[in-house]
């Protein structure tokens, strides 16, 4: 197990909220942690780990009357999260606007330190959500494996982050706003015409709308074009896209992306739990 120091390097841990979705090689990184957030389909509570089965999850909810809920980690959660031996620990969160996670991830950072004083502990609002948390977590990596000092480390960050963009196209937005993350957004045209909003983040991590199209594959093209137009530096970014179970058409995206931002490296993943529930069936998030 990771025990904070090897060699005299300087050791790191970066716990995410499970919103954010792990790479694979990092399930078996013990610098890497998850925290669990809960979700709820009636009655029956899902705890969002490794043991999370989406395609059950997706039939619950087809299944259910009333949308599902979630609730985030407490703070003695991410207080046992950063209670470790690493000489930097970071935790990346659901934006703040969305989520009490944040808040929570800063509450248990005060009760380790009211325990134990100081430590080199910092709370990333990632401003985004799923594979947004992704790539800030693979940005603080970058930055220990470059030897940066902690503070560099969160200045750097920090940066990346107000650089960050995350989209979304959704078959359905109800999850979203009957969980209330809707606020401050228009009314989205009637589903029965088959408009697909193309949705993005603010400047602060809530959530606005970019733009609609009719139908899934162009709603995804011209969210691709609002990307072109607003990464400019697209040939040194990493970009990501996760989808809810919807595979074949996340690499499809991933072949249009590469072909027209020849971005450094794309990454696809399958959404965990929360971001399952907020997606829904079909969905696709991209975050650069």
């Amino acid at each position: 197990m990771f025990d904070g120091k090897e060699d005299g390097i300087v050791s790191f841990k970066i716990v995410l909220d499970s919103c954010g979705e792990l790479l694979e090689e990092w399930k078996y990184d013990d610098r890497m942690e998850s925290v669990p957030l809960t979700l709820m389909v009636e009655d029956e509570t899902i705890i969002d780990d490794e043991t999370f089965d989406q395609k059950a999850f997706l039939a619950k909810v087809a299944a259910s009357p009333t949308y599902p809920r979630s609730a985030c980690p407490s703070p003695e959660r991410y207080r046992q999260a950063f209670d470790c031996e690493a000489d930097h620990v970071y935790a990346v969160t659901l934006s703040a606007e969305l989520s009490g996670s944040y808040n929570s991830a800063v509450l248990g950072k005060n009760l380790l330190e009211e325990e134990q004083g100081k430590r080199k502990i910092h709370v990333f609002n990632s401003r985004s959500a799923s594979i947004g948390e992704t790539l800030i977590a693979i940005r603080i990596r970058q930055c220990e494996e470059q030897g940066m000092e902690f503070e560099k480390i969160v200045q750097t960050v920090e940066k990346y982050i107000d650089s960050m963009n995350t989209y979304f196209v959704l078959e359905s937005l109800d999850a979203l706003r009957k969980n209330g993350r809707l606020t401050g957004v228009k009314a989205i045209v009637a589903t029965a015409l088959k408009i697909k909003p193309i949705m993005g983040s603010t400047d602060i991590g809530s959530i606005c709308q970019l733009g609609q199209a009719r139908g899934m594959n162009r709603a995804l093209q011209k969210m691709l074009d609002f990307i072109v137009e607003r990464t400019a530096d697209s040939q040194n970014r990493i970009l990501a896209i996760s989808n809810c179970n919807c595979r074949e058409r996340a690499m499809m995206l991933k072949a249009a992306v590469e072909e027209r931002l020849n971005p450094v490296k794309v990454i696809v993943l399958d959404t965990a739990g929360v971001s399952s529930l907020y997606a829904s069936d079909g969905g696709i998030i991209v975050a650069v």
